[in-house]
């Protein structure tokens, strides 16, 4: 059977509060995407579950559907401060397909351990007969960690040179 999740995780030089902050705001998903897809967004800092914003997005960075430009409304499913964030997407005129995007963020030695999820694990039946999920390649979440480490923790990134 197919994995219908990914997981994975890495340790950021910077406290919880810092990284939580930055996935609250929609320009931090487009400053982290390492997927190319995520063009730009608006909307404000979101603050509970049942928040939305837009994301303006570019499907031809992975060009395998002729999407091209379209946008979706990323909306807030699990909010606890300083802990974890999830969210689904939509059309802007369709409701959701069922996947999940989120992190979890522990307090560590060093930092925070920071867990990027993608599940589509609920997405509904017709879509997974059509075999287009998973979207993203895990080794696009683990991207991402590497982008919001030094986003998040830009003196780190300097004082290695």
């Amino acid at each position: 059977m197919e994995p219908e999740r990914f997981e994975v995780q890495r340790v950021i030089a910077a406290e919880p509060a810092r990284i939580f902050s930055l996935l609250c705001d929609p320009n931090g998903h487009v400053a982290i995407d390492s997927s190319g897809m995520l063009m730009s967004a608006s909307g404000p800092a979101v603050r509970s579950v049942g928040d939305t914003f837009v994301v303006h997005m570019d499907r031809q960075a992975l060009n395998d559907l002729p999407l091209g430009r379209y946008d979706v409304v990323v909306t807030i499913v699990t909010f606890e401060p300083d802990r974890e964030i999830a969210w689904t997407v939509a059309g802007r005129d369709r409701p959701s397909i069922g996947h999940r995007y989120g992190y979890r963020l522990e307090p560590v030695e060093g930092g925070t351990l920071v867990t990027s999820y993608y599940d589509w694990s609920a997405i509904d039946p017709e879509w997974k007969r059509r075999g287009v999920f998973p979207v993203i390649p895990e080794a696009t979440l683990r991207a991402t960690l590497g982008i919001l480490a030094r986003t998040v923790a830009p003196e780190l990134s300097q004082a290695d040179r």
